[in-house]
């Protein structure tokens, strides 16, 4: 029991060496709570979205469950098996074009047409609020429909004005608030416009091949359980094998929702971690500080007979009391992040945050304070540990160089070693967490190395006149210099905010770049069989020095690879987006002009025998496919299975028509579809495009016009919101970095007096020492900077060039706003601390020389 003893001792002489207050650790305290607060708090948020998720699932799927199928309708025996389950509401969304009543303007809406039970769940919030009958109710030959403010903003209407959609005309009679399943029903490009299921079917809409979806909510017996549910579902799938229904429960109402927060919030979590190893290195200097200022107190233990590891514990106990305190303070952050996220979230996510408290997120945060502590801490106590008392009361401090004992360095990086195998198991994604670690583990590496190439570049360099200049060089490769711990402690923040801004940068200048210019104009969607040639002739004439491309369409679902159920399939997750939900699929006798083959060979013009099928070739081996495999997929409520005849190069960012599968003509043979097409013109002006679309729109009101740049400006506003987000995090990494920047410049404090006093007695100005420094800090910012735009640009372009499969260009702005900032924070940040240094008496350190 003498170890009991020994803590007992030491954790009370620690309590009374920390009476004097935490002066010295303000910088660790703030890594600490930083860290731990960006870690628990997006944790949190996520938990809580998905606890909104979970407890309003049957208001979210608008029922107990959900049938999908595209392109038709149920059949008489899946009408009957849905109605025995319990209350069926039918929806049907497409999107389509609305336009006013006298044809002068149009827009592209998101049509959602209800019946009479709708909905099952919830409540549907309008302003003023109607009943069914005066919402949606035909009154003299013109149907109700509601649609939110965007709508009427866009073409400038009022409650009581009259739209066309097909060849329907419908009265505007609220404004639509909120829709209770509207999260169930995925992310739309354009403005909701909600009609009756008659109104849609007297809007004429509704052809052979129309892309419309179909939804079907059932309201179960009060007491369903889940296990009731999953009967159901594999009910459904024994008794229908070839409907080609997506079912969904209560449980699971947004899975892509529920899947983004997920990847989102795991990717945030690991800047977070980014944020608190960079704090750490602040811990190490905060630790190393404050042990040289007790060089008094311990080589006093020491003379009175303590030993180097009662030494050790004494302070051990202080760090991790200090880092309690720390970690405490995170939490704190952290648990209200859900509360302060409910409100701000609400404009962008369909689902309310549950403001709550989530234990799991902050152990977790908890835990990675704890263990990045423990970790930085313990190098500089091992080197306490051994300082002799006779060194320490010659004021030789803790700048020695070389490692602390075997049992301390193993311990360290053993703890360093736990904290990123932690980080890649509680990630959902192992592979990006483990690419993410290693990053950062060789990043940490590169940054020591090239801390120590600076120092090894400066000690080599010649001799220079300028006395301010020789001694910048020399501080910078003197004993105890502040250069490993400035380049470590910016660098990685630097070079996160690199990556991420050249990321932001490149997606952003594809979409509102390159993408443009390489993108069609139009789409044109549904145009039905009997239409084409007239549709083709009106293009024609509207824009005759336009390319017009058209492909026959139609929609499936996959069910089945090599005759294995895709439920059943171990699919990556680079692969399995092809799988999720319904595909465009097209036929074609002659191998497309925008298709390369990278296998196989393509079928003859007149092929008649089994179906085929010619497979993107990156998606294709993302799910394991090779030729001669088979792809079984559900058109219309019928499963057909093609053998790969080929894979092909797809390039997807020229936003062109493309499909990941092609199949032979005979495949699809008599199934009613319609046609997909794309209008380019490059010269084409905004008032062309807007005639255009008008002139279509009028001609042919069933076929849906979407503009690309329509497209891209929403796809763009997403991509700011998602880079608000990633900046933020990032700028948590950042902030921590200054912080660590301050306790470093703090750190050397001691030996900055020394010095400034010692060229002063000499004979220095404040001018030339204050010369000395800013050269100093600007040698380092700049070396540092230098390393952030190369470790940064290779991160981006590996992201956008590989990850993305898009080009990738090196910006540079970002170069030059890393450089400036690098710069201004070193010298601001060492300048403020060395005025203080410079303004010392030299009387009492001359003294203690």
């Amino acid at each position: 029991m003498t170890w009991l003893r020994t803590l007992k001792l030491a954790f009370r002489f620690s309590l009374r060496e920390m009476r004097g207050g935490l002066s010295g650790f303000m910088i660790f305290l703030a890594c600490i709570a930083l860290g731990v607060a960006a870690i628990g708090g997006v944790n949190s948020v996520a938990q809580a979205i998905t606890a909104g998720v979970a407890d309003q699932g049957q208001t979210l799927l608008g029922g107990d469950l959900r049938f999908q199928i595209n392109q038709r309708d149920t059949t008489p025996a899946e009408s009957t098996f849905l109605d025995r389950l319990g209350a069926v509401s039918h929806s049907a969304n497409m999107r389509s074009m609305a336009r006013l009543e006298d044809g002068s303007d149009q827009a592209l809406v998101e049509a959602k047409a209800v019946d009479d039970a709708y909905p099952l769940y919830g409540v549907l919030d309008t302003e003023p609020q109607l009943g069914r009958q005066d919402l949606f109710g035909e009154k003299s030959g013109v149907f109700g429909a509601v649609a939110p403010d965007l709508l009427f903003n866009r073409l400038n209407v009022k409650i009581g004005d009259r739209l066309k959609l097909g060849s329907a005309t419908f009265e505007l009679r609220a404004r639509l608030v909120s829709e209770p399943d509207a999260v169930s029903d995925g992310f739309g490009f354009a403005p909701r416009l909600m009609v009756s299921t008659a109104g849609l079917a007297a809007s004429g809409l509704i052809q052979p091949g129309s892309l419309v979806e179909n939804a079907y909510k059932v309201r179960l017996p009060a007491g369903a359980s889940e296990a009731d549910l999953k009967a159901i579902q594999d009910r459904a799938a024994s008794d229908f094998p070839e409907a080609g229904w997506s079912i969904r429960t209560r449980s699971n109402a947004a899975p892509a929702l529920s899947s983004n927060i997920e990847r989102f919030s795991q990717f945030l979590t690991l800047v977070g971690l980014t944020a608190l190893v960079v704090g750490g290195v602040g811990v190490a200097n905060a630790v190393r500080a404050y042990l040289d200022g007790k060089r008094g107190v311990i080589a006093t233990f020491k003379s009175l007979g303590a030993s180097g590891g009662f030494v050790f514990t004494v302070y051990l106990v202080q760090i991790l009391m200090i880092a309690g305190l720390g970690i405490v303070l995170g939490l704190i952050l952290g648990a209200a992040m859900p509360f302060a996220a409910s409100a701000a979230l609400q404009s962008v996510i369909p689902v309310p945050a549950e403001g709550g408290f989530y234990p799991g997120a902050l152990a977790m945060a908890a835990l990675f304070g704890l263990l990045v502590t423990l970790a930085f801490a313990l190098l500089p106590l091992g080197r306490a540990r051994d300082v002799p008392a006779t060194a320490l009361f010659r004021e030789m401090g803790f700048e020695g160089r070389g490692f602390p004992r075997l049992p301390y360095l193993a311990t360290a990086i053993g703890i360093a070693l736990a904290l990123a195998a932690l980080a890649i198991l509680f990630s959902g994604d192992q592979r990006i967490a483990s690419i993410f670690v290693g990053a950062t583990i060789f990043a940490f590496l590169v940054l020591r190395l090239v801390g120590a190439l600076v120092q090894w570049v400066a000690r080599k360099s010649p001799r220079v006149r300028s006395v301010a200049l020789r001694l910048a060089i020399g501080n910078i490769h003197r004993p105890g210099a502040l250069t490993p711990s400035v380049v470590l402690s910016l660098g990685l923040g630097l070079t996160l905010l690199v990556t991420l801004a050249l990321i932001d940068g490149n997606l952003r200048q594809q979409i509102s770049g390159s993408l443009p210019e390489r993108a069609p104009n139009f789409f044109f969607v549904d145009i039905q069989n009997g239409d084409v040639d007239a549709f083709s002739t009106l293009i024609g004439k509207e824009a005759p020095k336009g390319t017009l491309v058209k492909v026959p369409m139609l929609r499936g679902r996959v069910m089945a690879l090599n005759g294995v159920d895709v439920d059943k399939a171990n699919v990556p997750p680079e692969g399995a987006w092809v799988l999720r939900g319904d595909r465009g699929l097209t036929y074609d006798a002659k191998q497309p002009a925008n298709a390369t083959l990278t296998e196989g060979s393509w079928w003859p013009d007149n092929y008649t025998g089994e179906p085929l099928v010619s497979f993107s070739n990156d998606e294709g081996k993302a799910l394991g496919l090779k030729l001669g495999d088979t792809v079984t997929v559900n058109v219309l409520g019928r499963n057909v299975t093609a053998r790969i005849a080929n894979f092909r190069e797809v390039q997807w960012e020229t936003m062109g028509i493309n499909f990941v599968m092609v199949f032979s003509p005979n495949t699809f043979a008599g199934a009613p579809h319609g046609w997909l097409a794309t209008l380019s013109e490059k010269d084409a002006t905004a008032a062309d495009d807007a005639r255009l679309l008008n002139a279509v729109t009028r001609a042919f009101p069933a076929v849906t016009t979407v503009r690309v740049k329509d497209a891209l400006d929403v796809v763009n506003r997403l991509v700011g919101q998602l880079g608000t987000a990633i900046r933020a995090v990032a700028g948590v990494a950042l902030i921590a970095s200054v912080l660590v920047l301050a306790g470093a410049l703090a750190a050397g404090n001691r030996a900055r007096i020394h010095d400034a006093v010692v060229l002063k007695t000499l004979g220095a100005t404040r001018r030339t020492l204050i010369t000395a420094f800013s050269l100093e800090y600007m040698l380092i910012g700049l070396a540092t900077a230098v390393f952030a735009l190369v470790a940064g640009g290779i991160a981006a372009w590996y992201i956008v060039a590989r990850i993305m499969t898009l080009p990738s260009h090196f910006m540079p702005e970002v170069a030059v706003a890393t450089l400036v900032f690098a710069l201004v924070i070193t010298v601001g940040i060492g300048l403020a601390g060395t005025w203080r240094v410079l303004g010392h008496k030299a009387a009492p350190v001359l003294r203690d020389l």
